[in-house]
C-alpha cells in the first residue's frame, strides 16, 4: 500500500498526519509513506525528524489584510497555487499513491484537487469543531470527510453522505505514558503539582507574558513548571532569569518547543494552553484538566468552538484572551487545584467520558475500504 499524506502550517495539521503515518507503517510494515507539505513550512522540519519521507511544494496562504501588502501576498499566493498544482501532479505521477490523506491547511488544496483530477481517491480529516475552508471546498470531491465530533458535522453541508466521525489521531504514547515514569524522565523528584503550559510552536505572546508573571510569583512555592515558549518567546527565559529563577533547577523545564509531549502531559496535573484541535484531543486521551485560552487570530474563531465543546461537558475551563491576565489565571488555577483537586478530578473524569479513542485504527480501516473499492472498479 502506498499512502500520501498532506497537511501543514501548524502542528495541529501536522501531528495527526504524523500519528497516522506511524500507525499505517506499524500495521503494514511494507507500506510506502510520503508526506507532502509546504517547502520551508514547519512540516518540512518536523516530518523528516519523525523518519518520514518528505517532499515540498511551493504554496502559501492568503492574507486577510485589506492593504497593499495583503494584496501583493494574495497575488503571489495565486501564482503559487498554479506552481503547486504542477508540482503536485509530478509528485503524484512519480509516487503513484493508492490513496491521499489530507489533514488540513492550505497545502492540501492543490495536492488533493490534483489527485481528484487524476482519479486518485482522497480523504480529508479535519480536527476542528468548526471545519476549515479547505475541508469545505474539497468535501464533495472527497471519498470520505472525517470529523472529530457531531458539532463539526453540523458545520458541513447537510446533504453530504460521505462524512464519518473518527476523532483526532494522536501519538500512540499519549495514552500509555505513565505519570511516575514520566516525572522520572523529566528529572522531577518530588510530589509537588506539575503545571504544563504552552502556546504553540511559534509562541503565543499572551500566554508567555502571563505565564512569566505566574512562574515568577510562585517561584518560592511547591510547584513544578513545564513551559514551551515557542519560536518568538525567548524573552521568557530572560525575564525568569532576571527575576532570580535558576533555569537549571529541575523545578523549571522551560524550553522553546516541547518534543516529548507524551511525557509532559503524563506528568502534568494541570495544562494551560491554546485550544487547537490536536492539543485538545491529546488532553482528552491523557485525561488532563486544562485552562484553555483560545487564539482569537484563527479562521472563523474555531479555537473558541473547540474549547467550548469541552467546557460544555464540564471537562475544561476557558479564559478568552481578552480576559486573560495574571489575576484571572491565578483565580482559575486556585479554583481547579484547591479542595483536594475536586474540580480537576471532575474534569479528568469527564474528559475520559467524551474522549474518542482508536482514531488511527478507524481511519486506517476507512482508508483500506476506499482503496479496495477503487481496485474493484
Amino acid at each position: 500500500m502506498k499512502i500520501l499524506f498532506t497537511g501543514g502550517g501548524t502542528a495541529g495539521h501536522i501531528n495527526p498526519a504524523v500519528a497516522l503515518a506511524h500507525y499505517f507503517k506499524k500495521t503494514e510494515p511494507d507500506s510506502e509513506i510520503l508526506y507532502v507539505g509546504a517547502t520551508g513550512g514547519m512540516e518540512s522540519r518536523l516530518v523528516p525528524e519523525e523518519g518520514i519521507n518528505f517532499k515540498g511544494i511551493t504554496i502559501s496562504g492568503f492574507s486577510r489584510k485589506l492593504n497593499i501588502e495583503g494584496f501583493k501576498k494574495n497575488l503571489q499566493t495565486l501564482k503559487n497555487i498554479i506552481i503547486a498544482s504542477k508540482e503536485s501532479k509530478k509528485i503524484l505521477k512519480e509516487f503513484k499513491p493508492d490513496i491521499c490523506i489530507g489533514t488540513g491547511g492550505y497545502v492540501c488544496g492543490p495536492l488533493l484537487r490534483t489527485a481528484g483530477k487524476m482519479k486518485i481517491p482522497f480523504i480529508i480529516h479535519d480536527s476542528n469543531s468548526f471545519p476549515g475552508v479547505t475541508t469545505k471546498l474539497l468535501a464533495r470531491k472527497a471519498s470520505k470527510v472525517l470529523v472529530i465530533n457531531e458539532e463539526a458535522k453540523k458545520h458541513l453541508p447537510k446533504n453530504l453522505k460521505n462524512i464519518e466521525i473518527t476523532g483526532t489521531p494522536v501519538r500512540e504514547n499519549i495514552a500509555v505514558c505513565d505519570k511516575a515514569e514520566a516525572k522520572q524522565k523529566l528529572g522531577i523528584d518530588n510530589d509537588y503539582p506539575v503545571i504544563l503550559s504552552f502556546g504553540g510552536s511559534l509562541g503565543a505572546k499572551a500566554i508567555n507574558d502571563v505565564m512569566a508573571k505566574f512562574i515568577i510569583k510562585h517561584k518560592n512555592d511547591d510547584i513544578n513548571f513545564i513551559h514551551g515558549f515557542g519560536k518568538r518567546g525567548h524573552f521568557v527565559e530572560d525575564e525568569l532569569t532576571k527575576n532570580g529563577i535558576d533555569l537549571k533547577n529541575p523545578k523549571y523545564n522551560i524550553k522553546e518547543y516541547i518534543k516529548n509531549m507524551a511525557e509532559c502531559l503524563a506528568a502534568a496535573d494541570l495544562v494551560i494552553c491554546r485550544a487547537g484541535a490536536t492539543t485538545l484531543s491529546e488532553i482528552q486521551i491523557a485525561k488532563k484538566p486544562a485552562i484553555l485560552i483560545p487564539s482569537p487570530n484563527v479562521a472563523e474563531n474555531h479555537q473558541y468552538y473547540n474549547a467550548m465543546a469541552l467546557v460544555n461537558e464540564n471537562a475544561a475551563s476557558i479564559i478568552e484572551e481578552k480576559n486573560f491576565s495574571f489575576e484571572t489565571l491565578e483565580k482559575e488555577v486556585s479554583k481547579i487545584l484547591e479542595n483536594n483537586k475536586k474540580i480537576a478530578n471532575d474534569y479528568a473524569k469527564n474528559l475520559g467520558r467524551i474522549a474518542i479513542t482508536g482514531s488511527c485504527e478507524r481511519i486506517y480501516e476507512i482508508s483500506k475500504k476506499v482503496i479496495n473499492k477503487r481496485e474493484k472498479r
